[in-house]
């Protein structure tokens, strides 16, 4: 009788709706009813599933939590999170460590406001545009203030940037450790002043820095803690010398392209820098008079040599020799191709422990390849890049010693579908090859490859010969007529007498034959299609 009053009660037009607390207690009690008023129970839980649903369950999330949930988060969603509530954008804000910045000269007012929010940043990059005006001094010693635990920092095209600059972002950041400064102007003051100011440095990176002069960087001073130097296109990169003796526990030492007498720094470094690990050389004037000094730091494992033209033979089998922990070798001989057979042997002999092998320009043969296979059963990854010597032959040496061999890579070698159908049976550990440049190698035993071990990934590229094949099977399946041959061949002939012109009178004769050819294709790919179409509208329209 309850119920039927009340249903009663509501259909009556002079009574008021329940209030909160009436439907509260009606809520209490459907909750209290049986299985067998199931009309009830479905509108409470109902509501209690609309009262989950409008909670904010990160309310009841620690702020720590939440930082370490944004760590997993992109930049983009990162800042997408920040438009949330104040809440994420303050913990957003104060759990990034890791920004960049167009570092245009417009950034200086907006410093402040900038690093109020990212107060906890440790790792910065500052890049600005070529042609744009960049930050100065006051505005890397405002930033390098309201970031005092700053620990890597990349500078890049920041011209306004002088020595002063640098001596109040050292002073400002003693914890630096990684120091990275691209098309700057200022010099080896500047240098010096990081390295004065920052005893935790470890990793210094310098490209082309045009305030460098004859003033020497590092001084009298030791600095136990660098472990990396890196130094790119530096006309007078000679004055970091004094700097890469005075640091004893380097491991890692990048020279490229920097002007200098890199002999007589390499025969100080055995007594003065004995722990080296990995040594990258590129084109800088150094001998074998310097590998044979380098030679000395037996703990070497990597060595790149790129077109360093006055090194030979006699050089890389110094280093071969004393340097039995070698597991990384890239040779790279442009023309002058100094190092062969002979060197690649010693390699061969003295480095067992040797896992991954680029040789570019270098011409080697089947006898150091095969050594090569033979001795180090440990290579996992080789790449033959410009060869004139590496054919058949040679692959079928490789395909039947390299047991360990995971990836290899062949460019512009002549080899042919004969050597390459080698790898079907050998190589067992053999994952991925790549084929670049190599005109007799063709997509019919690439695909032949893939069937026969089908985990094999293979990469052909065999270059302008497999685009002409692919344009000539376009133009015959578009419908072109059968005298199509003959108006090719006339274009072929056409086109070998042409003379194109070219809007630079320095380019290289291979650029310009490049261009020639290029410019040759596309007139002869749009003359066959207007062939073709011309001959489908002739049959449709007799």
């Amino acid at each position: 009788m309850g119920q039927s009053a009340s249903v009663s009660s509501r259909s009556e037009p002079g009574r008021r709706p329940r209030s909160s607390a009436a439907r509260q207690s009606f809520s209490d009690c459907a909750a209290t009813m049986g299985p067998e008023d199931g009309e009830q129970s479905s509108v409470t839980s109902d509501s209690d599933r609309v009262g989950e649903v409008g909670r904010d369950s990160t309310v009841d999330l620690p702020d720590e939590c939440l930082a370490m949930v944004f760590q997993f988060l992109g930049p983009p969603d990162r800042s997408n999170c920040s438009l949330v509530c104040k809440r994420w954008l303050v913990i957003e804000g104060q759990s990034r460590h890791r920004i960049s910045l167009d570092a245009r000269a417009v950034l200086l007012e907006a410093i402040p406001r900038l690093f109020s929010r990212f107060d906890a940043v440790t790792k910065l990059a500052l890049k600005c545009e070529r042609r744009s005006d960049s930050i100065g001094d006051e505005g890397l010693a405002l930033i390098s203030a309201r970031c005092p635990n700053l620990t890597r920092l990349k500078i890049r095209a920041c011209r306004e940037v002088s020595e002063e600059g640098m001596t109040s972002l050292a002073k400002n950041c003693p914890r630096l450790r990684k120091l990275s400064c691209g098309s700057c102007t200022f010099g080896s003051r500047g240098i010096n002043a990081v390295l004065a100011h920052c005893p935790l440095l470890e990793e210094l990176s310098i490209k082309r820095l045009r305030g460098i002069t004859d003033e020497p960087v590092g001084g009298s001073a030791v600095f136990s803690s660098l472990k990396t130097i890196c130094l790119k296109e530096l006309y007078n990169g000679h004055c970091f010398g004094p700097l890469i003796s005075a640091s004893p526990n380097l491991r890692t030492l990048k020279l490229f392209r920097c002007s200098g007498d890199w002999d007589k720094l390499f025969e100080e470094l055995p007594d003065l820098v004995p722990g080296l690990v990995e040594v990258h050389l590129e084109k800088i004037n150094i001998s074998d008079r310097g590998l044979y000094a380098l030679s000395s730091c037996i703990d070497l494992e990597v060595l790149h040599l790129v077109r360093t033209t006055e090194c030979t033979n006699a050089g890389l089998a110094f280093v071969a020799e004393r340097c039995r922990l070698l597991r990384k070798i890239h040779i790279d001989g442009g023309k002058a191709n100094r190092i062969g057979d002979e060197g690649l042997a010693a390699v061969a002999r003295r480095c067992p422990n040797l896992q991954e092998l680029v040789l570019i320009g270098v011409n080697p043969t089947a006898q150091s390849l095969g050594l090569i296979a033979g001795n180090c059963r440990n290579l996992e990854r080789l790449a033959l890049c410009g060869s004139e010597t590496i054919g058949d032959a040679e692959i079928f040496c490789i395909a039947a010693k390299c047991v360990a061999l995971k990836k290899l890579c062949i460019k512009g070698c002549p080899v042919s579908n004969h050597g390459m159908e080698a790898l079907a049976g050998g190589c067992p550990n053999l994952v991925k090859v790549k084929v670049k440049k190599c005109k007799a190698v063709t997509a019919d035993v690439a695909e032949w490859l893939k069937t026969i071990r089908g985990s094999l990934a293979v990469n052909l590229d065999s270059g302008t010969t497999q685009r002409l094949e692919q344009l000539d099977a376009s133009t015959s399946e578009s419908g072109l007529r059968e005298n199509a041959p003959d108006h090719a061949q006339l274009l072929v002939e056409q086109m070998s007498g042409m003379d194109l012109p070219s809007s630079s009178g320095g380019r290289s004769a291979m650029s310009k034959a490049r261009w020639r050819f290029i410019s040759a294709r596309n007139f002869m790919a749009s003359t066959l299609r207007r062939l073709s179409q011309n001959g489908s509208s002739a049959q449709h329209h007799p």
